[in-house]
């Protein structure tokens, strides 16, 4: 598929918009919040895999999440889309799988200085149509707030916060306006692994070992490394087993800043009308979890406490994936599912289960990869389109961790347990796996004949998938998407508002770029709004600004009003 950027008039983001802004406006705002529109707050940990006491984990110190749990409906069978932060957070953030929107290489941005691995620094032009689901929320009229990260690999766009800080939460929200607030806790991401006492390389290396001796103070009891149980893909050593009980400890430390936002919660008496979702962005920070299309890399926790604790205690173990979220979190709202999400809503008397969860494995800062997985409630189905490179290859950011140095070390010394040499070895092209008698996925199965019949069906499944999802990386190499999203390398810029008067006064916006939003405020006020209906505020002077995911800000439009 080619992303075409079409050019012809396009007014605010469409007549569904405001389509939805009229439905949501129908009944009365106090009564539509209580009945329909529930507040939604999204809590992910970063980088974690289900190490929680309640899903069985005898190590893990989470009385937080525990607690949570008991009031809640858990869903052991949560998966992301992809096993790294940013194509999967893509994902997440527009009910789309990562390829479909061209976002799934890690990363197509810098930061922190870095650069993204690919051939420049660019920005994902997802298809006109194509909106994060927290704007369409906003355009209906929640209040949606974010606590900075976003990580979308189409920029930062405007429209989807009207908060969007360290800082942000529900409480700049009007009264009685419903809110979407989005969390992320940092402390289980993988960077917190890294040892301080390290003489740093880089900046970004400097940074971190800074941060962590800020803000790693563990108060309470730390795991004993010995309690740890080490998989068999990874050597048993005393660093290995230290990282595993450091990221036990950073589980702990984040479990108390859980706390903090359900305590906010209570505080503002709206623990029992808010939806709250704990789940994390793809497994454990660990080698061959994080970036890796296995299980322990895409299999996630997930909990929803509904209000008055609906559901408590009830386990429901069907399939969802992170692409269902939106569409779900847009069904609690009131809000219908966009043709355009590839998500369905889970939590409903008349769905269809899900029966395959599918996951995207692309470049990785500067390694080339091609990896495809679809997995349905037993088996995994692995397929490596470049079969000849290994797993595990260098990466800066990986190689920091005592874990991976091991990993190298041992190799080089043929010390490894055969589940980590394989690491190290050209993958096969096709990886077939029994996620109930072999969790760990050690044990391939692909090319046996009693599972002949198992493999060709996941394969089947997994090529029609590819495509019906539009699969850019089937039909464009990254320069080529390059290319189609930022003609000559250079990011394209939004057209700059239109005001236009109608004759009862009120003002009209559009702008020539489609699929741009527009946000306005009053030029004295420093709140803006998202552009949804005509304007008739009482302001002096009117401001406006366009934006296309992945493209540049328009130049500010400024109306006399």
């Amino acid at each position: 598929m080619i992303f075409k950027n079409h050019c012809r008039p396009f007014v605010a983001f469409g007549l569904s918009l405001t389509m939805i802004f009229a439905a949501a406006s129908e009944a009365p705002a106090n009564e539509q919040r209580a009945v329909e529109r529930p507040n939604i707050v999204l809590v992910l940990f970063e980088d974690m895999s289900s190490r929680i006491g309640a899903l069985g984990d005898p190590v893990a110190k989470t009385p937080v999440i525990d607690a949570l749990a008991k009031a809640s409906a858990v869903y052991p069978n949560t998966f992301t889309t992809a096993g790294v932060c940013a194509p999967s957070r893509a994902s997440l953030i527009t009910g789309r799988y990562a390829p479909s929107i061209g976002a799934q290489h890690m990363r197509t941005h810098g930061v922190f200085g870095m650069q993204g691995g690919g051939p420049q620094n660019y920005y994902a032009v997802p298809p006109p149509e194509v909106r994060a689901f927290p704007q369409l929320l906003r355009a209906a009229g929640y209040y949606t707030s974010n606590n900075s990260k976003t990580d979308y690999q189409f920029g930062e766009p405007r429209g989807i916060w009207d908060a969007n800080s360290d800082t942000a939460n529900w409480r700049g929200r009007e009264n009685g306006q419903p809110f979407f607030s989005m969390f992320t806790i940092m402390t289980t991401h993988e960077s917190y692994l890294w040892p301080t006492d390290r003489d740093p390389k880089s900046r970004i290396e400097a940074l971190v070992i800074a941060r962590n001796l800020r803000e790693l103070n563990y108060t309470h009891e730390r795991i004993d490394p010995s309690e740890v149980t080490v998989p068999p893909y990874l050597p048993d050593t005393p660093a290995v087993r230290a990282d595993i009980a450091r990221q036990y400890d950073n589980i702990a430390l984040a479990d108390s800043q859980l706390a903090d936002i359900l305590s906010q919660l209570e505080e503002d008496g709206l623990l029992e009308e808010t939806i709250v979702i704990v789940s994390t962005d793809h497994g454990d920070g660990l080698p061959r979890a994080k970036r890796s299309l296995y299980d322990s890399g895409l299999k996630v926790p997930m909990i929803i406490r509904f209000p008055a604790e609906h559901a408590a205690g009830t386990l429901r173990n069907e399939l969802v994936s992170f692409v269902d979220l939106g569409p779900q979190i847009l069904q609690w709202a009131g809000i219908p599912t966009p043709g355009w999400m590839q998500g369905q809503a889970f939590d409903q008397e008349d769905k269809a289960d899900r029966q395959y969860i599918y996951a995207t494995q692309d470049r990785m800062d500067t390694r080339l990869n091609l990896r495809r997985a679809v997995r349905d409630e037993r088996y995994k189905l692995i397929v490596n389109y470049r079969p000849q490179d290994p797993y595990l290859e260098h990466l800066p950011f990986r190689d920091v961790l005592p874990t991976t140095q091991e990993l190298w070390r041992g190799h080089a010394a043929g010390t490894l347990p055969p589940a980590a040499e394989f690491l190290f070895q050209p993958l096969p092209t096709y990886q077939l796996y029994d996620t109930v008698t072999d969790p760990h996925e050690i044990n391939n199965l692909a090319g046996l004949e009693q599972y002949t019949a198992i493999q060709a069906r996941l394969l089947q499944a997994l090529e029609e998938w590819i495509a019906r999802s539009d699969d850019s990386s089937f039909s464009h190499s990254e320069v080529e998407l390059v290319e189609e999203f930022w003609p000559g390398g250079v990011q394209p810029v939004t057209q700059p508002p239109n005001f236009e008067a109608t004759a009862d006064g009120a003002w009209v916006l559009n702008t020539p770029t489609n699929g741009a939003s527009i946000e306005w405020r009053c030029a004295e006020d420093d709140r803006w709004h998202l552009y949804v209906q005509p304007i008739r505020r009482d302001c002096a002077t009117i401001e406006a600004v366009a934006q296309r995911y992945g493209y540049a800000d328009s130049p500010l439009t400024v109306q006399p009003n």
